[in-house]
Parts: C-alpha cells; sequence; structure tokens
C-alpha cells in the first residue's frame, strides 16, 4: 500500500488558522467573549426557524434516500470492513463522547426548574417533560443533523471514487472543480475549525466533571494542575489509540466503551429505583412523540420564555457545527453497507444509545429530586454543576467503586472522540486516501497533540468557553452545507444511476 502523503496546503494552513484564531481569542478574550455571546445569540433568536425548517426538513430527504430508488445502492465494493457492533459503537462513540454522560444527568434538572411550555417550575407537568426533552434533543433529530453529512461523504469516497476524504470533494457534484481550488480548501479549513471547537466543548464538559469526581475519591481539591494531568493522561490513551489505527486501536476502545457504558447503565436501572426509571421513561418517550412535530417547530414568539432558543437551536447547532466531522469519520467506517442501511443504522444506534443515558441517569436525578431524596436542583444553584455529578454517584450503592468506573468510562468516553477527530483531521490534511488506505501513523499522532496542547493552553488561561462558542457560530455556514449536500448527492445518484439503485 502507497503511502498517504499530507497535504501541505491543507495541513499549515489549517494549523495556522486554529493557533492564530485560538491567540486572537485569547489575547482579546474581554471583548472576543461578550461579542461572541452576542452572535450566538442572536443566531438562535433570528435564526430559529431557519434552524428548525432545516432539522426537520432532514427526514424528508433521509426518509427518501432510505426508501425511495436509490436505498439499495451499496457504498462501496464487498463485505462491510466491521462488524454491526463495532460500528454502531465506533459511530455513537464519536458523536456523543462525554457529553451525554454529563447532560443525562444535569439537562433533566433544568427543565424540571425552567420548563418549557410556560409550566410551573418544579411541579409535576415539570417533572413529566424533564426527561422528555432530553429524549428529544439528543434523539433523531441530532442524528438526522449527522446522517445526510456521512451519506454524502460515504458516496462521495465509495461510489464516486473521489481521491480523498473531505467535504470539498464530496460537494463535487454541486461545486465541480471549484471543489478543488480556493473554495474547497476554504470548506475544509473551515470544517477543520468546527472540529476543534466541538473537541473543546467536549473537554470543556469533560474535565471539570472527571476533575470533580476524582477530587472526591482522593480528597483533592479541583485545580489547573489536575485538570493539566487529565489531558496529559488523555492524550497517551487516545493518541496510542489513534497510532494503532482504525481496525486495532479506535474500533477496539470503541467496543469496550460501549460495555462498560451499557454495565453502568444496567447497574444503575438495577440497583435504582427500577420501576419508576421504566414507567419515567414511558411517559417521556411517549409525551415526546405526540408532540415531536410542535416540539421541532416550537420557537415560542409571543411569551418570549427564551426556552427554545437556549435549548433546542442551540443543539440544532451545536450539531450541525460538529456533523462535517462525524460524517467524515461514519463515512470512512461504513463501506459496504447500502444508503438505507446506513440511514436507518445511524439513526437507530444514535438514538438508542442517547435515549438509554437520559432515561436511567435522567429518571434517576429526577426521582432523587421529586421524592426529597437528594434535593440536586439546590446543590446544582450552590455547588455547581460538577457537583451534582458527584452527588449523584454517591447516592449509589459501593459509591466508591461505581464512581472509579465512572471516571474511566469517561476517560475512555472522550479518548474515543479524540482519537477519531485526530484520524479525521489527519485525513482532510491528506492529499489522497483510497479505499482501506488510512493516514499516515505520524500525521494522526501530531494532530492528537496539537488538539492536546491547544486544549491546556485554554483551559491554563480560561478561554475555552469563547472558542467552543465561536465554533457553534460556525453553524451558520454549515446550514448552506447541508443544501450543498444534498444538491451534489442527488446529482450523482441520479447521474450514476439513472434508473434508481
Amino acid at each position: 500500500m502507497n503511502r498517504a502523503k499530507i497535504d501541505p496546503l491543507i495541513f499549515w494552513s489549517s494549523v495556522v488558522v486554529i493557533i492564530g484564531a485560538s491567540l486572537l481569542l485569547v489575547l482579546n478574550q474581554a471583548v472576543a467573549e461578550p461579542f461572541l455571546n452576542d452572535v450566538m445569540s442572536g443566531i438562535t433568536t433570528r435564526m430559529d426557524w431557519v434552524f428548525q425548517f432545516v432539522t426537520f426538513g432532514l427526514f424528508i430527504v433521509l426518509g427518501w434516500l432510505a426508501f425511495g430508488p436509490y436505498g439499495r445502492v451499496r457504498l462501496g465494493e464487498g463485505k462491510p470492513e466491521f462488524s454491526t457492533f463495532s460500528w454502531g459503537a465506533m459511530l455513537f462513540c464519536a458523536g456523543m463522547g462525554t457529553s451525554i454522560m454529563f447532560w443525562s444527568v444535569l439537562e433533566p434538572l433544568y427543565y424540571y426548574t425552567g420548563p418549557p411550555f410556560g409550566l410551573s417550575p418544579e411541579s409535576t407537568d415539570a417533572a413529566d417533560w424533564a426527561v422528555t426533552y432530553g429524549l428529544f434533543h439528543w434523539g433523531l433529530s441530532a442524528w438526522a443533523l449527522y446522517a445526510l453529512p456521512t451519506v454524502a461523504i460515504a458516496y462521495s469516497f465509495y461510489v464516486s471514487k473521489r481521491p480523498s476524504l473531505k467535504i470539498s470533494t464530496a460537494l463535487e457534484g454541486v461545486l465541480g472543480k471549484h471543489s478543488y481550488g480556493l473554495l474547497g480548501k476554504l470548506i475544509d479549513i473551515l470544517v477543520i475549525w468546527s472540529l476543534v471547537g466541538g473537541l473543546g466543548t467536549s473537554l470543556g464538559l469533560g474535565v471539570p466533571m472527571v476533575s470533580a469526581v476524582i477530587g472526591d475519591l482522593i480528597g483533592v481539591e479541583q485545580s489547573l494542575g489536575l485538570s493539566i494531568i487529565i489531558i496529559l493522561f488523555w492524550t497517551i490513551i487516545f493518541s496510542a489509540s489513534s497510532y494503532l489505527g482504525l481496525y486495532k486501536g479506535i474500533r477496539k476502545l470503541s467496543d469496550i466503551n460501549v460495555y462498560l457504558a451499557l454495565a453502568l447503565a444496567v447497574f444503575v436501572l438495577i440497583t435504582g429505583p427500577t420501576l419508576f426509571i421504566l414507567s419515567n421513561f414511558t411517559n417521556s418517550l411517549g409525551l415526546m412523540l405526540q408532540n415531536f412535530i410542535y416540539m421541532s417547530f416550537y420557537t415560542d414568539p409571543n411569551a418570549n420564555s427564551g426556552f427554545p432558543q437556549t435549548w433546542t437551536v442551540f443543539y440544532w447547532a451545536w450539531f450541525a457545527a460538529t456533523a462535517p466531522f462525524i460524517g467524515l469519520f461514519v463515512a470512512r467506517i461504513s463501506r459496504g453497507r447500502s444508503i438505507r442501511q446506513l440511514i436507518l443504522s445511524i439513526l437507530l444506534w444514535g438514538t438508542v444509545g442517547s435515549w438509554l443515558y437520559f432515561a436511567v441517569f435522567g429518571g434517576y436525578a429526577i426521582h432523587l429530586e421529586t421524592n426529597q431524596t437528594l434535593s440536586l436542583t439546590e446543590i446544582l444553584a450552590t455547588e455547581g454543576e460538577q457537583a451534582v455529578i458527584v452527588e449523584l454517584l454517591r447516592s449509589l450503592p459501593i459509591s466508591t467503586i461505581v464512581m472509579a468506573f465512572f471516571v474511566i468510562l469517561a476517560f475512555i468516553f472522550l479518548a474515543t472522540s479524540l482519537d477519531s477527530a485526530s484520524y479525521v483531521l489527519a485525513s482532510i490534511a491528506t492529499k489522497e486516501l483510497k479505499d482501506e488506505q488510512e493516514p499516515a501513523r505520524w500525521h494522526r499522532v501530531i494532530w492528537g497533540f496539537i488538539l492536546s496542547i491547544l486544549a491546556i493552553s485554554l483551559i491554563s488561561v480560561g478561554a475555552l468557553r469563547v472558542v467552543q462558542t465561536s465554533a457553534v457560530i460556525v453553524a451558520v455556514p454549515v446550514v448552506v452545507l447541508y443544501g450543498l449536500f444534498t444538491v451534489s448527492l442527488i446529482r450523482s445518484l441520479k447521474k450514476d444511476f439513472p434508473r434508481g439503485g
């Protein structure tokens, strides 16, 4: 197999943009943070209808692709490279990371104290909707945002045989020769920046959470030094996984991750209020399904509570900003599957995994709160989000063992996201990749170290949130990419399969 060569223009331009933009944000943090927050607020309030129409519209496009004349089109020759379990594990771990561990506990509590639809805070109705909105935000709509770019990129790489795994080449059906010119390079650099910011969000949630749990276990105060040690340890794990590659590293780490995640969820389900968790999930699922269309288009223009803008629209923007990264990675591991299999499996694997965690941990958190066993909302108000995670874990049987298990799972969860990211970054900055060819090992490891150094630097100066916000703002041009993905894919399908698949 020929050695994969880097694309110097993409590699060095991306490094310059990442370092330059980060320095600019850090040095002007006092001005940049309120400015970016205002821009973010403006996007969620003025473009709420755009994100909601685009997200819901994806179901129409994906439904046509899956069940229409091209559903049987196979993405590449031969059998799938990975078993269904390993494939599903890798796509779920890349898409969710530690975010699902954090928000499955915290998000229902926020909805309980600040519910939608003008409901009374901390009421029975608020409790009913607490887990319901978590299922909605992390379910089908989120994974629909990931699914379309995945199909378009996989088709470009495996069927159209375009020579590289990049967003720009996947858009050749609509951009033509411009996908290989300056416009294509700008799109790829934009994707890299959104990827870095998305990982910043995962680190921003994961590092303080793990630091708090470790601190409680060993009796050490959460500090910058502890956070840096955690990031360095993470760097070792995901660099080793990324160095070993898809087959020996990322796949195996993802398999382990899913087994551990399932084990923790089953333990909490069995040792916690089992009947309440199951009953609450059933009720929440029913509410969500009954009100899915209303929730998808809810903007609250008259009461102006800000709930859909703060939560739903922000989530759609966040998922859209990271969708090109997820699409690139999942497309790479999906050779041999049909368009129908790919779409339905992404929606199924992603949604079921997310629902499991919200059902179990969200349900358990609401049970502790509403039964006055442990006032997590008071802890949230007085001690912060990380303290809520710690206290919830301490309420479980054999809590010390559970907390240690939780830390290990969090380490592996974020490591699977980071090794996927370094793999994708290396793929974008590589000139050509063919079939089972992978980016050079040193190239993957270098991106891993760049991400780690950037994370440590931003956490040290307290500027991680600024980079996160700037990356979510990237979702605005990414919305345009969804239209380009759709047009490019349909044009290519009609050209290659004029009579359907």
